[in-house]
């Protein structure tokens, strides 16, 4: 009998077997639909260009929507963990859905790569259940110094502050008058529903305080509202947004009305016009070259860039937790995912530079943040 023979028996027989290719599965908790669609919408674009392997093994992807539902969110999380068996989450993109699925990752062991801003989803990380929690958009504390950096270039001694009244305007109301202390001054504090349709009472608090500029501490299309009412009331002073308003459709809603627009952004929303010094230049112009010939030109976003950051830190992760030995879908591979995540080294992304450690599950340092401004409809290098 030839060997090909033996081997036809043997596997028919059961006696031999071809080992399987490991396949890794990763489940994505985003917006499409809900206030925050404008957000979750850009991540999904991202995915769908991100490659079907991880660590040089398959991939599969088990995307669910959560319609901006903290509720849903959670339900989706049991979902992937308890029945797809998946070995990390990626997103939401909302800080409360992020911060509601903690103890879902601690439950199952499982790794979270967020697509929400909040520094309260990785801090403090004495807290058991953000042993698994890690996320890409840069933390508001880096983000909150870039603007109050460039308040006091321009001058500004009085600021005004109107921020979402949830975990994300909580937390830029924290660390933004942290960064400032007392320089800016911040001398009216206001705060609006994402879903609120005026937010009038607010802005006249805010103009009658008289401030020379006002924040915005909102993210997506939401945040356009208190902008659209301060400028239909006459406010001229400068107005400041933060990286939460990166979405096309904050520009379509907000237009004229939010020209001159102030904000930090990660590098690679305004990738053709970094200088060539800037570190993180040559990926995010390989990324929004790759993005905007599927989606057009001027459509890459922060929220686009940190989709794909996430596969390219897992992509790094994965090939380092697969020399432990551990097989896929098993707690010990979560583990071992966990463990490499927290030391990625050097990892460039298209908004940052990422060094993530045990006392830092963002890993984000000023190369990750620049100042931009809107002109002429568009999101445009501003320093």
């Amino acid at each position: 009998m030839s060997l090909k023979q033996r081997l036809i028996v043997f596997c028919a027989m059961g006696l031999f077997s071809i080992p399987s290719i490991a396949e890794i599965v990763i489940g994505v908790d985003i917006s499409t639909t809900g206030p925050a669609a404008a957000i979750g919408i850009q991540s999904a674009n991202a995915i769908k260009l991100w490659p079907g392997t991880l660590g040089g093994q398959p991939a599969r992807y088990v995307i669910l929507d959560d319609a901006t539902d903290v509720s849903q969110a959670v339900r989706n999380f049991r979902k992937l963990t308890s029945e797809n068996k998946v070995d990390a989450i990626v997103g939401p993109n909302i800080t409360p859905a992020a911060l509601a699925g903690l103890d879902v990752l601690q439950e199952t062991s499982t790794p979270m790569v967020a697509l929400a801003a909040s520094s309260s989803i990785v801090t403090p990380l004495s807290d058991p259940k953000r042993k698994w929690a890690f996320k890409l958009p840069q933390n508001d504390a880096l983000m909150a110094t870039a603007l109050v950096e460039d308040m006091r270039r321009r001058g500004i001694k009085k600021v005004g502050f109107i921020g979402f009244a949830d975990s994300y305007g909580e937390g830029w109301s924290k660390e933004f008058t942290a960064a400032a202390a007392g320089n800016p001054e911040i001398v009216s504090h206001e705060v609006f529903q994402r879903t609120d349709q005026s937010v009038t009472g607010q802005v006249l608090k805010l103009m009658a305080a008289q401030p020379q500029a006002i924040l915005i501490a909102g993210s997506g299309t939401p945040a356009a509202l208190p902008q659209k009412t301060l400028v239909g009331r006459g406010y001229k002073g400068l107005i400041y947004q933060t990286h939460g308003i990166g979405t096309l459709e904050f520009l379509q809603l907000g237009g004229r009305d939010v020209e001159g627009t102030l904000f930090p952004t990660g590098p690679g929303v305004v990738a053709r016009e970094l200088p060539e010094s800037n570190p993180v230049r040559r990926v995010a112009l390989e990324f929004t070259d790759r993005y905007e010939n599927k989606y057009g030109p001027n459509t890459m976003t922060q929220f686009a860039g940190d989709a794909m950051g996430a596969w390219m830190l897992l992509d790094e992760a994965v090939a380092r937790a697969l020399k432990s030995g551990a097989k896929p879908s098993t707690i010990e591979f979560r583990q071992a995912l966990r463990d490499a995540l927290e030391n990625t080294k050097d990892l460039t992304v298209p908004n940052g530079v990422l060094n993530v450690t045990p006392t830092d599950h963002q890993g984000f340092d000023e190369r990750a943040r620049v100042m931009a401004t809107i002109r002429n409809g568009k999101f445009s290098y501003a320093q």
